[in-house]
């Protein structure tokens, strides 16, 4: 995963071949994957400030996150939807993107705290960003969850 190249993209950047893309990867693995028959097209995509982080090696979108507009989040970016497509699993990409997204954040929003729902087993993983749970775990989509924030006081 050395050859991998970066782009943070508002949405009103994206054309309609790479927001299929970012799509189907989506529900490749968060519905047929994941087990999780939803709807995965949310309404937040194309709304207000919202950016969409692809990770791509050659041609292949293989790794992705969106950033939702702290605006519409009640003064917090949402970091959500992030996946690693299944080629790309154990590469390392993972942390990549997570220093990729929180890099995005500090320069499009600088001292906006970061919120996140994340899987409860990933808790620790999060942890080494800086993420602390807010939440009591819960059942999204029948898979536990906990919420985590990252404050101003935690960005560097």
């Amino acid at each position: 995963m050395s050859s991998v190249t970066w782009h943070c993209l508002h949405h009103s950047e994206l054309d309609t071949a790479t927001l299929y893309e970012l799509l189907a990867l989506r529900t490749q693995v968060f519905v047929v994957e994941q087990n999780c028959p939803y709807l995965e097209t949310d309404g937040q995509d194309l709304i207000g400030d919202t950016c969409h982080l692809l990770a791509r090696e050659g041609n292949a979108l293989v790794g992705y996150l969106r950033l939702l507009d702290p605006q519409r989040m009640d003064g917090e970016v949402v970091i959500g939807r992030v996946v690693i497509a299944e080629q790309a699993r154990g590469s390392g990409l993972g942390h990549r993107l997570m220093e990729q997204a929180l890099a995005e954040c500090s320069r499009r929003w600088p001292g906006v705290a970061v919120y996140l729902s994340a899987q409860a087993h990933l808790q620790g993983y999060y942890g080494r960003y800086g993420f602390a749970a807010v939440t009591e775990v819960y059942l999204e989509d029948d898979i536990p969850h906990i919420g985590m924030r990252r404050t101003a006081t935690d960005l560097s």
